[in-house]
């Protein structure tokens, strides 16, 4: 049978379908809203799409149900196993990278207006007050509730929500930002405005009459050569 190339959504699949020995897709949706989807957001759809397809490479068996609603039953077989152990035992960390809307509006608030700095600010941190809240709910469980790895990225998660309370904090709290909400004074000249009269200073009054002043000199002298 045919190789295939696998993403971590298949790993994901095999992992989950691994832990729990059999899993539907809705299986797979509802343990990984729970569990991995706090950290690894992805369309949910593809937990639909997965299972089949490594079903296919014989990665994965399925079995369909003969009566109810006819449930489509994965396990996971021996070399789907060998690729999910080999998946883990890769060397390659990667590098983390942290796609945070939030932060990439806050990277650009030197040019916008101060409150709206301040709202993001106060916004984000309240965002992750909640979800600060969902992982302390979490962390409160019973230990046989949660395995021991899901534990250490539940701490990982905890740590990076208090972090990300405490700087959108100081970012409302600023005083540059609270500065420049009381300043008066523009930070920036603001562009003219299609139609606007202001003329570019190369073309002010006085240096029209500069201009002419000194063409007028030069015409002056070449038409007495000379002189």
């Amino acid at each position: 049978m045919e190789e295939i190339a696998l993403t971590p959504v298949s790993y994901l699949v095999l992992g989950e379908i691994a832990r729990r020995g059999s899993a539907t897709p809705y299986d797979l949706k509802v343990g990984v809203a729970g569990s991995v989807g706090h950290f690894w957001s992805f369309p949910h759809a593809q937990l639909y799409k997965e299972p089949p397809r490594l079903a296919a490479a014989g990665l994965l068996e399925e079995e369909r149900e003969e009566g109810g609603r006819h449930r489509r039953v994965f396990r996971i077989t021996e070399a789907g196993r060998r690729r999910f152990e080999q998946w883990l035992a890769r060397s390659d960390a990667g590098r983390t990278e942290l796609r945070d809307p939030g932060l990439l509006r806050l990277a650009f608030g030197d040019l916008a207006q101060p409150q709206d700095v301040t709202r993001l600010a106060r916004e984000q941190a309240d965002a992750h007050r909640v979800q600060l809240a969902v992982y302390q709910r979490l962390a409160a469980l019973p230990p046989r509730e949660i395995v021991w790895s899901l534990r250490q990225t539940l701490e990982l998660g905890l740590a990076y929500e208090k972090l990300a309370v405490d700087f959108w904090d100081g970012v409302a709290h600023d005083p540059r930002i609270v500065a420049r909400s009381h300043d008066p004074a523009p930070d920036r000249a603001d562009p003219p405005t299609a139609g606007s009269s202001t003329a570019p200073p190369s073309a002010t009054p006085a240096r029209r009459g500069r201009r002419k002043a000194a063409g007028g000199s030069a015409g002056g002298a070449a038409a007495t050569p000379g002189a």
